[in-house]
């Protein structure tokens, strides 16, 4: 197939890339800057210079191609306060995606499962977040992605775990890593039973990949491996390896220790991929989040976080 990716030269989408390519796909990426798209032509993918507030261009690549892979959203904006405008400008993107699409073309777009848990209960693949829960936002651009199912594409969503792990990543848990390292202390919220998800990135992309391949209509997968891992102990792997106490924080004091982190360290948000499973044939062969924490590259010199 004739696949074009945005966000193809990020976290995920760089694992995504090279997966898609193995398996013989032609990839078209989305690039904003020359390092982008001089990494994406050097990896072998046909380069289109834009970014998601470029609606004609998008609508003419999809229009080009026989699926997308959404992956890229506004971070920067979001993460400066700005949420709202980044989930207006990504359900804009996926709309342009979804009418430039041909009749039948796959429409995989990326979500996440954080929130999404009710009463201690794993998250399924049918549940829907509460309206004023923090993934209330990116379901509603989920339900854009979606509602072409009804119009002729191969519509599906992937939520991902909020941690999707590996060497070089730059998200929740280098930052955890870091303000261990500041404060000499690996700290967990309250007494730390709180559960994070998560997924190996090469998991996460070979998923990506089975959903505009197979997965029907209307589906909605769960790139989750682990289905909730304690966040005591993970504040136990990186105070052992940086050899600082691991300590609990008041919950109460959680924003002042983590920073926006704190909010996120509250939540327990298990989710199970069952579902997933099933309906695509998807088994995850990556290492698990504490067995990879374990390998130590999260704490080599360098290693950092982009929050």
């Amino acid at each position: 197939m004739r696949v074009f990716v945005t966000g193809a030269s990020g976290w995920i989408g760089s694992a995504v890339v090279p997966d898609l390519l193995d398996a013989g796909h032609r990839v078209t990426g989305l690039a904003r800057s020359d390092a982008s798209a001089a990494a994406l032509e050097a990896a072998g993918v046909t380069v289109v210079r834009g970014d998601l507030g470029d609606l004609g261009l998008l609508r003419e690549t999809a229009a080009a191609s026989d699926a997308v892979v959404h992956l890229a959203f506004r971070h920067d904006v979001a993460f400066r306060g700005g949420f709202a405008e980044a989930v207006e400008s990504d359900q804009a993107a996926i709309t342009a995606l979804g009418e430039g699409l041909p009749d039948g073309g796959a429409l995989t777009i990326a979500s996440g499962v954080l929130g999404l848990a009710v009463d201690g209960r794993p998250a399924r693949e049918d549940d829907r977040p509460a309206p004023d829960s923090m993934a209330a936002g990116r379901q509603a651009s989920a339900e854009v992605a979606l509602a072409f199912a009804g119009r002729g594409r191969r519509a599906t969503v992937v939520r991902l775990a909020p941690t999707v792990h590996g060497e070089g990543d730059a998200g929740f848990v280098p930052t955890l890593v870091g303000v261990a390292r500041e404060r000499r202390a690996s700290g967990y919220v309250g007494d730390g039973s709180a559960r994070w998800t998560g997924v190996h990135r090469s998991d996460a992309a070979r998923l990506f990949r089975l959903a505009i391949e197979v997965a029907p209509a209307g589906s909605v997968l769960h790139a989750v491996a682990d289905e909730g891992v304690p966040t005591r102990d993970i504040a136990e792997v990186i105070g052992r390896h940086l050899d600082v106490p691991t300590v609990s924080v008041a919950p109460d004091d959680a924003g002042a220790h983590f920073g926006f982190l704190g909010g996120f360290l509250l939540m327990d948000s298990p989710a199970s991929s069952t579902l997933t499973r099933e309906v695509t044939g998807w088994t995850p062969t990556g290492p698990g989040l504490l067995e990879d924490l374990e390998k130590g590259h999260y704490f080599a010199p360098g290693a950092g976080t982009k929050y």
